[in-house]
């Protein structure tokens, strides 16, 4: 199979960029090394493109030695011919392969077997053939045998009809039709399975075509039959489904044979086609839609993970309970743990004064900056408490209500244990929310993908694709944004290009042994990480306080020779840049980027990335994103009124809308038609998560907690939430 070639076509690349990236892949480069260190070979494909890169070359070479599979199968049955041999090599799908295997796969007992056994298999070929002007009974007289269980001919017949209809339904090419009238003309349809109301009463009666309905229909579909509340079917026209069986069946128009074998083409498609066809077709929506939702929650935690952090600020983290108590957390601003403990603001206990007393005193004494609150139970009431509270205080405090989606697993982890083994599960999940506000992606990656919760119906994906899709997710956030060799947690390290958990624990292991890293090279000597690890990590591992500037920066060690190069080329020396790169970036416009790349002995695309480099070291990219928004006041869902226009957050992007944070503990919903007057597919085209918009309140329901907002917005009194 030429794997180049194929994969030329279906990414409309260039022949030298598929050569050279799966000869890296074979050479066990990480996909975040390729992307940043190797442009020149790949054409600069980003590591998202190199994803889906690699995935298909995986889907390649399985769909291969499955065709060698089943090849050698049929072979060694003697039944391959050129024809079928020519099939196999041109099937483009696992599905083909396999509906071409059918006629040779072995069976359990089917009644085509036993009537096998009878000997009936010869009077089948006759009646299938269509060829012989002898009535079926006629012919099947000479197959009648008591002996084998054949007492009649009409006995015979059946037996043979038996055949024939697994012969029609083993046939690839009227299971390949049917499979193209169902996506094109079929119609999912749903009925109610109980009396009782729910969440599913949209389906109760339900109907749309196959080729128009959306995932998240899907989605909601195989969720509900599940649970018991729907039953679900996929239909076809039986008319249309039956011509196609027919045309590849019937042969001779006047044969006295046609009406038996459209009898058995009826009974092929009614006892095996259509069940199998139809739950090919319901497994193949199921997919579709899965990896729609994959890579709608995939786009939405790389959004969260790149969120910016709040740098340099002191942070109470609060996790709100009732009777438990509000747990609260105070860390610096390298977030390491100053306080902790647990005050009741909240019902049933509403010790207020005390909580205030508490608090306002150990904000002072430590400085405290901002403060996270946690999403969850109480979290309403602790938001107001928090209003009250700062608006008391001697400094401007702001606080911001984060996600806690995650924070219990993770403080009840084996990682949450080993980090703070003193500590009360409890006040390691208001740690955690407060260290999400001041680096996200720090804190996030200690958490499994699937319970952040920034996705739709994420628990009944397939759970390795879903894993491997949210995996490659944070490995890119990580490497984007590039980790401190001094700071970072064996979960974060563990994250970076090349890096196990074995490696991250000999990292934190000899750093704890021999204190800070001074410099990149001196990962060399950290036991078990080895040329290879070191070559596809130490690019993306900072020294933010070495004397080299260059290990502060995405530029790889394997390059630090050509800067060195650049700097003497153009007359200029690091100290000098860092107070001003022009000079840099004129000397190299003169003597132009082709020639000194190639003076250099790299490419463009390299000379390119170390000049970026250069003019900002230790840059963090997250710092160009919009801010997170942050509050000192409170609104509750009863102030709500039709017309209002806040400020919010996106929460959440999903098929038909985003969910939208407008400080009233309940998030809001703009649906897809409401997020602007131009036509879109999907609202990711416009909105992701972390965004700030201003939304406007079409309608609030109190009792249901739903609040329907549009960005379509029209003249109002603005209030900021």
């Amino acid at each position: 199979m030429n794997y180049v070639q194929q994969l030329c076509a279906q990414f409309q690349l260039k022949p030298f960029q598929v050569e050279n990236t799966l000869k890296l892949l074979d050479e066990d480069n990480t996909i975040p090394f390729i992307a940043r260190y190797r442009k020149e070979l790949t054409g600069s494909l980003d590591d998202q493109l190199l994803r889906e890169l690699s995935e298909r070359y995986d889907y390649l070479r399985a769909l291969q030695k499955r065709r060698e599979e089943v090849l050698a199968k049929i072979e060694e049955l003697g039944a391959l011919t050129d024809e079928l041999a020519h099939s196999l090599d041109n099937a483009k799908t696992l599905a083909e392969i396999e509906d071409l295997y059918r006629p040779y796969k072995p069976k359990r007992k089917t009644r085509a077997s036993v009537a096998k056994e009878k000997g009936l298999e010869p009077l089948a070929d006759l009646i299938f053939e269509q060829a012989d002007s002898s009535p079926p009974l006629a012919l099947a007289v000479a197959f009648v045998d008591a002996d084998k269980g054949v007492e009649t001919a009409e006995d015979a017949v059946q037996g043979a009809m038996d055949i024939i209809a697994e012969r029609i339904s083993d046939n690839a090419g009227i299971r390949s039709r049917l499979r193209m009238l169902y996506a094109a003309q079929g119609v999912v349809w749903s009925k109610a399975a109980t009396e009782q109301d729910s969440v599913y009463a949209l389906y109760y009666d339900f109907s749309e075509p196959v080729a128009r309905i959306a995932g998240h229909r899907i989605l909601a579909l195989d969720r509900g039959e599940r649970e018991a509340y729907l039953k679900v079917s996929v239909t076809l026209d039986a008319e249309r489904a039956m011509a196609a069986v027919y045309s590849a069946t019937l042969k001779a128009t006047h044969s006295p044979c046609r009406d038996t074998v459209m009898a058995a083409a009826q009974d092929a498609y009614d006892r095996l086609i259509q069940p199998s066809v139809e739950r090919e077709v319901r497994a193949a929506l199921t997919e579709k839609a899965a990896d729609a939702a994959i890579r709608v929650f995939a786009v939405n935690l790389q959004q969260l993970l790149m969120q910016p952090p709040v740098k340099g600020s002191v942070a109470l983290g609060l996790d709100p309970a009732y009777r438990t108590g509000c747990k609260f957390a105070i860390v610096d601003k390298t977030g390491l743990v100053l306080e902790t403990g647990v005050v009741y603001p909240t019902p049933p206990h509403n010790r207020v004064d005390e909580a205030k007393k508490l608090l306002s005193g150990l904000m002072a004494k430590h400085d405290v900056d901002i403060i996270a609150i946690g999403n969850g139970t109480a979290s309403k009431e602790t938001e107001i408490f928090t209003a009250a509270l700062i608006a008391g205080l001697d400094k401007q405090v702001y606080y911001m209500v984060v996600s806690e989606a995650g924070a219990s697993v993770y403080s009840a982890s084996k990682l949450a244990a080993k980090e703070f083994p003193q500590l009360d599960v409890s006040l390691r999940s208001a740690i955690s929310i407060a260290r999400r506000l001041q680096d996200p992606l720090a804190e996030l990656v200690k958490i499994d993908p699937k319970a952040i919760g920034v996705g739709q119906y994420q628990h009944d994906m397939p759970a390795k694709k879903l894993g491997e899709a949210l995996d490659g997710v944070v490995e890119a956030s990580v490497n984007a944004v590039g980790v401190n060799l001094n700071t970072a947690s064996p979960a974060l390290l563990t994250r970076v290009a090349g890096v196990n958990a074995a490696v991250a624990d000999s990292i934190v292991a000899y750093r704890e042994a021999h204190g800070a890293f001074q410099t990149r090279a001196e990962l060399k000597k950290v036991p078990k990480l080895g040329p290879k690890a070191f070559k596809q990590a130490a690019g993306f591992l900072r020294v933010p306080d070495a004397k080299n500037v260059l290990d502060n920066t995405a530029v790889h060690p394997e390059s630090y020779d050509a800067v060195k190069a650049l700097l003497k080329a153009c007359h200029v020396t690091l100290k000098s840049i860092e107070k001003d790169i022009a000079p840099l970036n004129d000397a190299v416009a003169s003597i132009g980027e082709h020639a000194i790349a190639e003076q250099l002995g790299i490419g463009v695309p390299t000379l390119k990335d170390i000049l970026a480099e250069l003019a900002k070291p230790g840059r963090d990219v997250r710092d160009s994103l919009p801010k997170p928004l942050l509050r000192s006041d409170v609104m509750e869902m009863k102030d709500l009124k039709p017309g209002l226009i806040l400020d919010g957050t996106v929460r959440n992007v999903i098929d038909f809308g985003v969910f939208v944070d407008i400080a009233v503990h309940q998030d809001g919903l703009v649906h897809i038609s409401q997020i602007t007057d131009r036509y879109i597919k999907h609202p990711s085209e416009v909105l992701k998560v972390g965004d700030i918009v201003k939304v406007q309140v079409l309608s609030v329901d109190v009792d249901k907690k739903r609040i329907a907002l549009t960005m379509k917005i029209k003249e109002q009194t603005e209030v900021n939430a």
